[in-house]
């Protein structure tokens, strides 16, 4: 059985969906395997690595997509790719199923059947195939260095004979797998580093990589949280009590890294416009979820603007800035899927179309969008926001929808004027609040969770 590892084409992207290391597993599985010439370039992994392990080097995509039954990518193919693939031939890759509505169509049209590796259910039979964790590991990770590359100061306290330098403070917004790994990373540059998520699970572990937890700890905090671990509607009576106390911490920040996203809806808007001008001139605010909407009402997807004298930083597809690691990662989520379509014998597909973690991935089969939501959604008859986020992005629900716009706003457009608002608004919390205590020991934070974390 041919499996075929093209080029990735899509606009910003540098991984690669196979590494030396997953070729060779995938030719002891009896399989063949062609990789087109320079897939790997972005990388770091020169064909020639590939040819080692086993692979064969096609010229272009036409000859590599040629009769391949299995086809591995990072993104949906283009139309120019889909052209090229056989009728029938078994697709997987990060669909970003809830936005490429006309690619799912495409692909369904063009009779192949499609795997969202994003859509990958949340069990513990499938963290090894967890794309969302693997990758967004690195995402909180580089969004830190991201935010140290733009901030003017240094992020650890250092003493000299010239004076002292504080320490940076932080505060991650979202502490799904991207936000902890941000916790972890500011922790070790040196930063005072506060967190804020509104699932009360996740206060103990924001604290044990050693930073503050900042909620309004109140009874609907106690319950905020669903069986699968999400973030469940929080009354308009909590947003504003939590937005509140957000207005009064983000002022004394100096970097500011959001994370939140919610499946199959925008991000939610959790630092407006106001709560930017409220910052210190030279802060920095690292945005995540730019790509599908924002947490920053002022960030700008692909771009570093400057808004009130903070730099809002909006990188797209963060993960393919680290794409040596992300591709290595990424390699072994798809191998570890592939065990279970392959049988190790013949090395011919076996799919078990009862198994959950095949049918909660599979898009499109015979024709048609299969996947239950995707479907209903193809249908027009989704409920819900029209422009819902992309599983692809999807680390947490964590953050609650809105909870910056239930701030109270000033009537004045002066910044002081909003500054004290916010201020009076968080001096009368209905619940017990909890503000980040100082902590100048500028030590390096526990070990990350990891993926899955």
């Amino acid at each position: 059985m041919k499996i075929a590892i093209p080029k990735e084409r899509r606009l910003q992207e540098a991984r690669v969906a196979a590494s030396p290391e997953t070729v060779k597993k995938m030719v002891a599985l009896n399989c063949s395997v062609v990789v087109e010439k320079g897939a790997g370039e972005a990388s770091s992994i020169p064909d020639t690595a590939y040819a080692e392990a086993g692979a064969k080097i096609e010229k272009d995509a036409a000859a590599t997509l040629k009769d391949a039954k299995v086809v591995l990518k990072v993104q949906a193919p283009d139309e120019k790719e889909l052209a090229a693939l056989a009728k029938g031939a078994l697709l997987v890759a990060i669909m970003d199923p809830y936005r490429a509505t006309k690619d799912l169509d495409a692909l369904a049209k063009a009779g192949v059947t499609g795997f969202a590796m994003d859509l990958m259910p949340r069990i513990t039979r499938a963290q090894s195939m967890d794309v969302l964790s693997s990758q967004s590991n690195l995402s909180g990770y580089k969004a830190v260095l991201d935010a140290a590359a733009e901030f003017g100061s240094a992020f650890p306290m250092m003493m000299t004979a010239a004076g002292t330098v504080p320490p940076a403070r932080v505060l991650v917004m979202g502490a799904g797998v991207a936000g902890l790994q941000a916790i972890a990373t500011a922790r070790r540059l040196g930063a005072i580093v506060s967190a804020t998520d509104v699932r009360p699970a996740a206060k103990e572990q924001v604290e044990s990589l050693g930073a503050s937890f900042v909620a309004v700890e109140d009874e609907e905090l106690k319950a905020a949280e669903t069986a699968g671990g999400y973030a469940k509607e929080m009354s308009a009576e909590y947003k504003e009590k939590q937005a509140a106390l957000i207005a009064e911490t983000i002022k004394k920040q100096d970097i500011v890294i959001t994370t939140a996203l919610i499946p199959g809806r925008p991000a939610p808007k959790l630092i407006s416009g106001y709560m930017v001008a409220s910052m210190k001139p030279g802060s920095v605010i690292v945005d995540l979820a730019v790509e599908t909407g924002g947490n920053c009402e002022l960030a700008q997807a692909g771009k570093v603007v400057i808004e009130h004298g903070v730099k809002i930083v909006g990188h797209l597809n963060v993960p393919s800035r680290l794409a040596a690691d992300a591709s290595q990662l990424y390699a072994r989520n798809l191998f570890n899927f592939l065990q279970l379509i392959v049988d190790k014998d013949s090395g011919e597909l076996k799919l078990d179309w009862e198994d959950e973690i095949i049918k909660g991935t599979c898009v499109t089969r015979d024709g048609a969008i299969v996947h239950e939501g995707l479907a209903e959604l193809a249908r027009g008859k989704t409920k819900g926001s029209a422009k819902p986020a992309p599983a692809a992005k999807i680390e947490t629900a964590a953050a609650e929808e809105k909870v910056a716009e239930a701030a109270p706003k000033p009537a004045a457009a002066k910044p002081v004027a909003r500054r004290k608002t916010a201020a009076k608004a968080a001096s009368k919390p209905r619940g017990k609040t909890k503000e980040p205590e100082a902590d100048d020991k500028g030590a390096a934070g526990p070990a990350d969770k990891g993926d899955g974390a």
